[in-house]
């Protein structure tokens, strides 16, 4: 059986994020361990995960962009002009 183009599809759309329905799909995993292990704690886990993942993505963030953005914050405002290990 051979796939058929779809003329709808393009190269542009490489670029967006994978989504279920509304979800992110880095919320997935949390949600496929709360299926697989349901207690309260996996599945409070999940919606929590899923819960911060949109309230980044509301302000603009993704999680790579987010995990930048605390990186520079804890490394504060200075920067060293020589390398740490001179």
């Amino acid at each position: 059986m051979a796939l058929t183009y779809n003329p709808d599809a393009s190269w542009r759309d490489t670029a967006r994020q994978p989504r279920l329905w509304i979800f992110n799909a880095r919320a997935l995993p949390p949600l496929l361990v709360a299926m697989f292990h349901i207690t309260y704690v996996t599945v409070g886990f999940a919606i929590f995960v899923m819960i911060c993942l949109q309230t980044m993505e509301y302000y603009g963030f993704t999680l790579p962009v987010f995990l930048r953005y605390v990186r520079s914050k804890s490394a504060g405002p200075r920067r060293s002009a020589t390398p740490w290990w001179m």
